[in-house]
């Protein structure tokens, strides 16, 4: 057999996985899709994700102790988010809007001693109440990296140095990731219960955000806006005592 030539056996393998991992591509691209504009198109979500897919199961490596379907979610997401930083598609209000809304958070924040309330940050924009959840409405999507990995980051790292690599029983390592752990449910504990709620159940549970509105009998766009809100309240926190310059 030629170099770079797969037998019958193994093509017909490879598209057995990319068949079955089919529907994680399409959970990936739905979840992401649903914080996006309405122009923003799932189908070429999808057709990216599917891109990440064949390039994960082409370049798994049983060796590296982690599991394909792990392996295969980074690849999917990796590949859609990237397609959507090419797009551009964020346009430089909305980030104006969500930089204003987190030094709004931040200087509450550290005037009221505690996380303030939607209330407090509007006031502190110059906003009213429902100009404010607009806001949050309007910027939903940019908080797409904020709790998943960035490739845009200087110190973002591959996931085979995540995952089950030695270096990580290093004590330093073992050290930084027990206070990031700690920083992270400091930050969950500071968030009213029903951000943290949502969040639970969107990263924890894995429902949609039309399920959990279903689920808490809440209008899609407020879960939408306490979901973006949560994840900027800790992003905040964390920026605060976390900053990326920090080694690994």
């Amino acid at each position: 057999m030629y170099p770079g030539v797969q037998s019958e056996e193994a093509c017909s393998e490879r598209e057995r996985l990319i068949l079955e991992h089919l529907p994680q591509v399409r959970l990936i691209a739905r979840r992401i899709h649903e914080r996006l504009p309405d122009s923003v198109s799932l189908d070429d979500l999808i057709s990216t994700g599917i891109v990440g897919l064949i390039s994960a199961i082409d370049n798994f490596d049983p060796s590296q102790n982690v599991k394909l379907r792990t392996y295969a979610e980074y690849k999917i997401r990796g590949a859609i988010l990237d397609s959507l930083r090419d797009l551009d598609w964020a346009s430089r209000d909305r980030r104006k809007k969500a930089k204003q809304i987190e030094a709004a958070m931040a200087s509450a924040e550290q005037r009221l001693g505690r996380a303030a309330s939607e209330e407090e940050i509007a006031q502190d924009l110059g906003l009213t109440l429902e100009e404010y959840r607009q806001w949050l409405l309007d910027i939903q999507g940019l908080t797409l990296n904020s709790l998943d990995y960035s490739s845009e980051r200087e110190d973002a790292r591959n996931l085979n140095e995540l995952i089950a690599d030695s270096d990580q029983n290093w004590p330093s390592h073992l050290l930084e990731s027990r206070e990031l752990e700690r920083l992270l449910a400091e930050a969950l504990e500071r968030i009213p219960p029903v951000e943290r709620t949502v969040l639970s159940l969107y990263y924890q549970e894995e429902l949609t955000l039309r399920e959990i509105a279903e689920v808490m009998n809440l209008h899609l766009s407020r879960i939408s806006q306490l979901k973006s809100q949560a994840i900027m309240r800790l992003r905040t926190y964390l920026e605060k005592r976390w900053p990326m310059t920090r080694g690994r």
